[in-house]
């Protein structure tokens, strides 16, 4: 029971440090239809971006539950619908897959985030994101700044709907805390197969076999 509840208690220290500097372990984002930028081709019949079409998107980050229920986060003129409560800038570039802009399940877009925050940190993520409203989608974290810099994990995409301007609302949350690297690695060294040793304890095995040259003569036999 010891070593369970040292990780238990490494687990609910660590995942607090972010958010403790200021860093928030969720928020949302607002897509900003003034700036999205897609390629003039190719299209499907219907104008919607088909397979292999490029863009370039931009919005807002603001704290976790502001846009739950529909609110929408950016105005017609594309300015932040909550100023004050802008936490930084989302970048959003990628090409679009499979039935692409006419998808209404499953991966629709190979993309690369930027969660840029106005005091400084950086997330990166880099994966699909899918077309299904409300559905969890995990994202490889590709890099990381600052507060953010010790994330091991990924990051998990809700998407939340789209706005009268066809702009995506989304959420994001962490999938693990931030990890005691020093503390992990112990952990696996202890629960390596076949020992179950204390970190003082060197464990060495005696096979029964002479080891070193053997004498003349010597009446040793295998």
């Amino acid at each position: 029971m010891f070593k369970p509840t040292l990780c238990t208690l490494a687990l609910l220290a660590t995942s607090g440090f972010a958010a403790a500097q200021g860093a928030p372990m969720s928020f949302d984002v607002a897509e900003d239809h003034t700036r999205i930028f897609m390629a003039a081709q190719p299209l499907h019949e219907n104008g919607m971006p088909a397979h292999g079409n490029a863009f370039l998107s931009q919005g807002y980050i603001y704290p976790a539950g502001t846009l739950q229920d529909g609110v929408p986060g950016v105005l017609k003129d594309g300015s932040p619908a909550f100023p004050d409560l802008v936490l930084g800038t989302w970048t959003c570039d990628g090409y679009f897959v499979g039935e692409a802009g006419n998808a209404t399940s499953g991966a629709w877009v190979i993309s690369r985030q930027v969660f840029a925050f106005a005091r400084g940190d950086q997330i990166i993520t880099q994966g699909t994101e899918i077309a299904d409203l409300g559905e969890e989608n995990l994202r490889p974290i590709t890099g990381a700044t600052g507060d953010y810099a010790a994330i091991e994990g990924g990051l998990v995409q809700t998407t939340l709907g789209f706005n009268e301007y066809m702009a995506l609302n989304a959420t994001f949350e962490f999938e693990t805390p931030v990890k005691d690297h020093a503390h992990d690695s112990k952990d696996k060294a202890s629960d390596a197969p076949g020992r179950a040793a204390s970190d003082a304890e060197d464990i060495e095995w005696d096979s029964g076999f002479p080891v070193g040259p053997l004498e003349p003569n010597s009446n040793a036999s295998f």
